[in-house]
């Protein structure tokens, strides 16, 4: 028998030239997931700075709110409800369910601003290539 029939494609090409040829495509195809994937983060990190921002603006305020003017709230509210046993605690209960309303809406506007972060466009290419691959690999055998 010929050897070199064997070592041989039918298109005339070694197994070491495909093999070759399949790697360095290979390499190709990871190159140009990791880079979509590391750009892609880059601009969801840089449109997250925005929501960072908005969030710790949320907090400074929840706390400057709570610091400064609770104690001065109580006591107006207190002194509505004065005739009543249970002024301080109404007074209390209501700045503070105020308080609440208001940091749980800042929190989730941040919160909507956080969502979305994953690399979408990258997951949608690489559902894509395994398509294609499950294709190619049907069609090989």
């Amino acid at each position: 028998m010929n050897d070199v029939r064997f070592a041989t494609e039918r298109n005339g090409r070694s197994v070491g030239e495909v093999i070759a040829e399949l790697k360095e495509e290979i390499k190709d195809f990871v190159q140009t997931r990791v880079k979509l994937f590391t750009n892609e983060m880059r601009q969801k990190i840089r449109d997250s700075k925005s929501a960072a921002i908005l969030a710790a603006i949320g907090v400074i305020l929840l706390g400057t709110a709570y610091l400064l003017l609770n104690l001065a709230l109580v006591g107006l509210l207190a002194v509505a409800f004065w005739g009543s046993p249970y002024a301080w605690f109404w007074a209390f209960l209501i700045v503070g369910l105020s308080w609440l309303i208001l940091g749980g809406l800042i929190a989730l506007l941040a919160a909507r601003k956080f969502q979305g972060l994953a690399p979408q466009k990258t997951i949608d290419v690489l559902r894509e290539d395994k398509l294609w691959l499950e294709q190619e690999a049907r069609h090989q055998v």
